[in-house]
This record gives structure tokens, sequence and C-alpha cells, in this order.
């Protein structure tokens, strides 16, 4: 990481070479897809079935494989996500556990080794032909292998049947399986990396065949879907894609309110409560086959259950060529959250998004009510519910809201753009959490956003190093998850556009990614050399200390020196001079011997005086005077200024504590109360990248100065920012200033329910 780790410069500016993989014909130096860049196509037709009495999924799918790389490849990489929930699971064997003084009975539970028969049952494997296909089933992947090499441009058609017991997602973890509710006896199902499906093959790293353990979601290949989804007659299903037989599946006033939400300006319920709240009530046992169809996803999943409400609304505007239909769906206890916000709250996802990236292409974006958060083209599984009376929290009401943004946004990174989970996470939750952070603050200007402000990412920098690790790590390597994959590269983004870049530069770069790489497959190396590219900005050195590095801000102004002309008139000179030497004889032996009247020799012996005793040495003379108007007169305006005092020069020392190089931000308070905003750029480090100086020119007096003034470089030691120094607030008052309420963090659990029982 150090060139020159020895030295006080030539480290942290230097360009990011070896660190990012060498340009070529795939990926060019520019950050843009190369003029021979590929990318593989898998098209895949399903039909599966839901048993909602032995709980589980069953299936049959061919996938239709197009080989657009150069090379041959004599075997494919299949992915069998639901393996991580099998008995013998690798992730059960590597994860650390603990023993505690106290422990619930859940938690021991945990420890014990289970038999619950999960995991993936491969029943037939064939070629287009029907003839068996030879394969092996490594954890959560399977080879299959190729009777003969599958030719560049070459096409390949595989079956595979399967089934897998459903499991409790609230019991079991992960991303799919169902919730029960013993309340009405029924069930959610959100099905979801549930059938075996294609790794990826690409130029970067060949096949992405890492092992799913829970945390690294997924890299996956794009392609056209068509799945038949057989489920009780009774059920409501929401999936990736376009339903084809709406007709079929819904009654005939459900089709009518259907038809009317594509002209409606509020979101319509298609299946109402009352309609939700009669189905709960008993169970069909007949079955119905709903059939959706999705072009260019590269992912499919679905929501089914009998207890669900289903509202929708088709985006008008804020689109460009685009008219989607935003839609939810949600159980009874959601409904006060969700028939209020959720639908309008993906059709303003989609818009916001859209203004930063491309506009929104699919014809739908679904919101499900799962007491979860996971995403997958337009569909994604989101928590939200009241409490029994209707009522609910400020808290949850924006973490709703925040959480359908964050999951609807992911439509975009990493399902459009569509980088490797599995390898780079904050590649999709770190650039989909800075979007989040715009889109909620386009909601409210008071949206109580956790992520992307700087300061909130403060606590998580100043950890000790042995807990931190740069962005550019590994998803299953992290410590801290969230503050690494999800804030701090959401931060890093938002003090590129806010603080180092500008909106303007930022933006235009950040558009720019998204249309080079929307259906590709990026690396960060693209990442970072198209921001460079489309802004003509150097930001190795920011990418360096953001996503390379665990050093954090904290610049210290040390010192404050105030240089000002006292005057260059030979009357103010002699002025200077007489003051100057009357404060160098002032000692204290001198002061205490006038106080005690001392009787001087001289004073006493009037002989010993002469010339110089009674000589005006500060004396102007005419021909000083005449020859400082001739030098004046001959002066600029600003010359004038400078000579007659009324520029003040102030030398700043800066100190870089923390390690991190980033702009300084100057607030300039003057004693008439006006103030002034400096902005120095990051390159001030550049030949010293530990302490620094700067020389500044003021016309007006300096009351004070301070550092990051609104907080948005992260800087994680705010006392030594101020000159002259401030009393910092103590544990105690910022505990209780923070008592006091803050917007979204209420001081009570549910104000709401209070004020509905102080009613009554």
């Amino acid at each position: 990481m150090s060139n020159n780790s020895q030295s006080n410069h030539g480290n942290k500016f230097e360009q990011l070479g070896t660190l990012l993989s060498d340009p070529n014909i795939f990926r060019t130096a520019s950050g843009a897809p190369g003029s021979m860049y590929w990318q593989q196509k898998a098209d895949y037709v399903i039909h599966c079935e839901l048993d909602e009495v032995n709980q589980r999924m069953k299936g049959s799918e061919t996938i239709t494989y197009t080989n657009n790389s150069p090379d041959p490849l004599s075997y494919l990489w299949i992915q069998l996500d639901e393996n991580e929930h099998a008995d013998d699971a690798e992730n059960k064997r590597f994860n650390q556990s603990r023993l505690t003084e106290r422990m619930s009975l859940e938690q021991l539970q945990g420890l014990v080794p289970t038999q619950n028969g999960y995991g993936v049952n491969i029943h037939k494997v064939t070629d287009g032909a029907n003839k068996p296909l030879p394969y092996t089933i490594n954890y959560t992947m399977m080879r299959i292998d190729l009777p003969t090499p599958l030719k560049p441009g070459a096409k390949f058609v595989l079956n595979i049947d399967w089934d897998y017991k459903i499991s409790n997602r609230m019991v079991e973890g992960g991303r799919g399986g169902y919730e029960y509710f013993a309340g009405d006896d029924n069930y959610l199902y959100t099905i979801a990396q549930w059938f075996p499906r294609m790794a990826v093959y690409s130029d970067f790293q060949g096949w992405q065949n890492k092992q799913f353990t829970g945390r690294g979601e997924f890299a996956l290949v794009f392609g056209d879907y068509k799945v038949h989804i057989t489920v009780p007659a009774d059920h409501i299903v929401g999936a990736t894609g376009e339903c084809q037989n709406y007709n079929q599946v819904l009654n005939a006033t459900q089709l009518s309110r259907w038809k009317q939400a594509q002209n409606s300006q509020e979101p319509v319920e298609v299946v109402s409560l009352a309609d939700a709240k009669e189905a709960m009530k008993t169970k069909s046992s007949s079955k119905k086959t709903w059939i959706y169809e999705a072009k260019n996803v590269r992912d499919f999943a679905f929501v089914s259950s009998r207890r669900l409400v289903w509202d929708a609304l088709k985006v008008n505007e804020g689109i460009a060529g685009n008219q989607p239909m935003a839609m939810s769906y949600y159980g009874p206890e959601a409904y006060p959250l969700y028939r209020k916000y959720s639908t309008k709250v993906v059709a303003h996802t989609l818009k916001t998004y859209s203004k930063f990236s491309i506009p929104y292409p699919y014809p739908v974006a679904i919101s499900v009510e799962a007491a979860n958060g996971m995403e997958y083209p337009m569909i994604c599984f989101n928590y939200g519910r009241a409490d029994a009376d209707g009522t609910y929290s400020e808290a949850v009401k924006y973490g709703m809201i925040g959480v359908i943004i964050h999951e609807v946004g992911h439509n975009f990174f990493p399902m459009i753009v569509n980088s490797d989970e599995r390898q780079w996470t904050w590649m999709d939750e770190g650039l989909n959490t800075f979007l989040q952070f715009l889109t909620e603050q386009e909601w409210d200007k008071d949206f109580p956003s956790r992520r992307g402000p700087a300061h909130k990412i403060v606590d998580y920098m100043k950890l000790p190093k042995d807990q931190l690790e740069p962005i550019m790590t590994n998803s299953e390597n992290i410590v801290q998850f969230g503050p690494n994959a999800y804030a701090k590269p959401a931060t890093a983004l938002n003090i590129l556009r806010e603080t180092v870049m500008g909106r303007k530069l930022f933006d235009y770069a950040f558009k720019e990614y998204a249309n080079r790489w929307a259906f590709k497959h990026p690396t960060p190396a693209d990442f970072f050399r198209t921001m460079e590219d489309a802004s003509a900005v150097d930001l190795d050195w920011f990418w360096r200390g953001w996503f390379f590095g665990t050093e954090a801000v904290d610049i210290s102004l040390e010192n404050v020196t105030q240089y000002r002309m006292q005057g260059g008139s030979p009357k103010q000179t002699k002025q200077q001079q007489e003051t100057a030497f009357k404060d160098d004889l002032n000692t204290i032996t001198r002061q205490r011997n006038m106080e005690e009247n001392m009787a001087f020799l001289v004073e006493k012996d009037t002989s010993l005086l002469d010339f110089y005793n009674k000589w005006d040495r500060f004396a102007v003379r005419p021909a000083d005077e005449a020859g400082y108007q001739q030098f004046y007169q001959s002066l600029t305006p600003k010359e004038k200024d400078i000579m007659d005092g009324k520029i003040s020069f102030y030398e700043l020392q800066f100190k870089n504590n923390g390690g991190l190089v980033m702009p300084i931000i100057l607030e300039w308070t003057y004693t008439d109360g006006s103030k002034e905003l400096e902005h120095i750029p990051a390159y001030i480090w550049r030949l010293n990248e530990k302490e620094v100086y700067k020389v500044f020119a003021k016309q007006k007096e300096v009351a004070s100065i301070c550092i990051d003034p609104y907080r948005e470089t992260a800087d994680i030691e705010e006392s030594n920012n101020a000159w002259p120094r401030q009393a910092q607030p103590s544990r105690f008052e910022i505990f209780k200033q923070q008592g006091q309420g803050v917007r979204g963090q209420s001081t009570e659990s549910n104000p709401m329910k209070e004020a509905k029982n102080q009613n009554k």
C-alpha cells in the first residue's frame, strides 16, 4: 500500500497502479466495457408447485445456456443456495459459537445439531435430448460435466428436476422460506434463491463458484424467464415479471380493480383487506397455476399466501420511456402502514433512482411485507407492521420507509448494474445505501437517515484497527458488516458528491457508470475508473484511503498566528520602535525599582547626563516623511491596504492525526458577526501528509476558526477543530441532549398509541 513508507509524503496520493486489474479488450482503462466485452446468457422455463400441506417446493426447469465467451467450456456450475440450510451445511460448522452465564432456551437449542432434512434434492439432470448428465454437488455448488466442450457461440440445453423442504425462515434464517401465523393458522411464503441457478462465467474471474454461506449474496446471469407457479387456489401470488393469466387466477371483481389501477392517481386495492380476511378463514383444497414472464433479469422470486392485501398504482411520470406498475403485497398486521405508504414509496424510489442512475426499465416493482429485508428483480421483501390497535411508532414508520426504498433500489444495483455481491458486497449495498440516502432526503427534508451523513460513520471509523477492515474486503471476512459494506461506502460517496467533486461532476459521472454497466457485470476498477474518466477529477487518493484503507479523518487545527503591518509611515514606524524599546526595558526589576522610588544615580549626579539622555530618538525627520509619501503614492490600492494594516495575515498549522487525507473546510467567524466558508483541496497534503501550513489574508478581524463546521468529512475528533479551543459537551450533557428526542427515534415506544388511549 505504501510506496514510500519511511517518508511523510509520496504514499497517499500515488496512483492505485497494481491495486486495480489491468485494462484489456474486455474492460478499458476508461472504465467502460471494451470492444470485445462479452457475457453469458441463461434462459429458464420452470414449472413448480408449492405444497402447503407438506411444506415442500418441487420443480422442473429447462435452462438454455448460451456461451458468448471466447472459451470452450467442459462443465457448467449451478448454484444450490437452499443447501445453506442442510444439516451438514458448511456454514453451520465454521461459524463461531460461545457460551455465556445467561442463555435462553432458544440460544441453547441453536447449538444442538439438528436433522431437519433441509437442502436441495436433485432428482434428474439431463441434456436437451433427455440423456443423463453426470454431476457433482459440492455444498451449495453443482458442477455438470458436458459430453463435449461447449464451443464459443454455442447453446446447451439442460433439464433439472428437484425438490426441497421449505424452511421456517423466522427460525432457520436465510432469505427464502415461510412465516407461520398461529392466530389464523396460515403461512406467508417468500420463495427466493429456490431453484438451481446458473453461476456466472466472466472475463475477469472465470467461474464465480464461491460457496454461498449466508452473507455474500450472489452473482447471476441475465436471461429470460417463463415460470408456471402452482399454489393453493386461494393464494395470491406476486412475482418477478408480469403475470400472463390474471384473467384465469383473479375473480371478476379483482380483475376489474386491476384494470382500474392502470389509470388511478392513488393505489387501488386489487385484493382488498376484506378479501384477505375472508380467505384466511378457510383453506382451499384445489390449486391454481400463475404464469409469469420476465425478460432480461438475473433471478426470479415470488410471494404466495392467502392472507395478502394487494394494491397497485401506475407510475405515470418521472421515468423516461416507461410507466411501470408500483405494487405492494402485505398482511392485515401491516395494513395501517403499507396501505398508506408502501406503494407510494415504491413509486418515489423508482423516480429518484431513475434520476440519479438510469430510467427504470422493467414493467413492475413490488414491495412485500415479510418481516425481513431482501431483494430480487422487480420484487423485494421488507418489514413494517403496526401494533394490534393499528398504531405504530415513528421509528417503525421511518424504518419501514427506509427499508422499502433500500430494497426497491436494489433493482438498479445489483439487479441491473450487475455487480458480484459474493465478492464485493459494497458494490451493491454501498452504492444502493448511498442512493437510498438521497431518496430519503427527497421524501422528507427531516427524514432521519441512519446511513449517509458523514458524522454518522464516526463511531465506526474510530474503532481499534483490529476491529476494522477495508471496504475492499470479501463479504465473509468482515467483522462489522453493516458499517463496513453499507454505511462507510455510502458515506464515502456522499462525501465525494458534496465535498470533493461537487454535485454536478459527481452526478454526471455516476450516471455514466450506471449507463455503461446497465445489464452488464462491472468490477470495482470499472467504477473507480469511470468516476474519474467522466469527471476529470483524480480520485486515486480517495479510493486508496476510503476503500483500500482503515485510517480515519482527524484533522487538527494546531496553531493560529496573526500577522499584520503596523503601519509603514515614518510616524507609525517611530511609534512602533518606541513601543518596542519601552517593552524591552520594562523588566520586572525596573518596575519594582520604580515602585520603591529608587533614587537613580543619573538623577542624583546630573553631570552624568549627555546628548543621548536628552535626544528624542523617536522624532520624525522631514526627509523621512517626504521619502515615505513618494513611496506610498507609488503603491497599488491593495498594497496600500497592506501597508495601512487593513489586511491581516493568519498562518494556520494543521496536523493529520487520523491518517486519512481529506479537504480542509474552514469556517471563519469575524468580530462583526459575519462568517465565511473556505475549502482547501485535499492536494494540500501532497508534499507532507502529516502536517501542513497555510496563510490566509483577511480584511476583517477574525474572532474564531472552525474546521468542518457542517460535519461533512467524518472527522472523528472534533475537539481539536476549533480556534480558540472550545469546551466540548461532556458525556452526561450529550446524554441529556439525546434524551430530548430525535426525529425517528421516539422517546417513548409508541406515542401514537398513547395519544389514542388518551382520546378514548
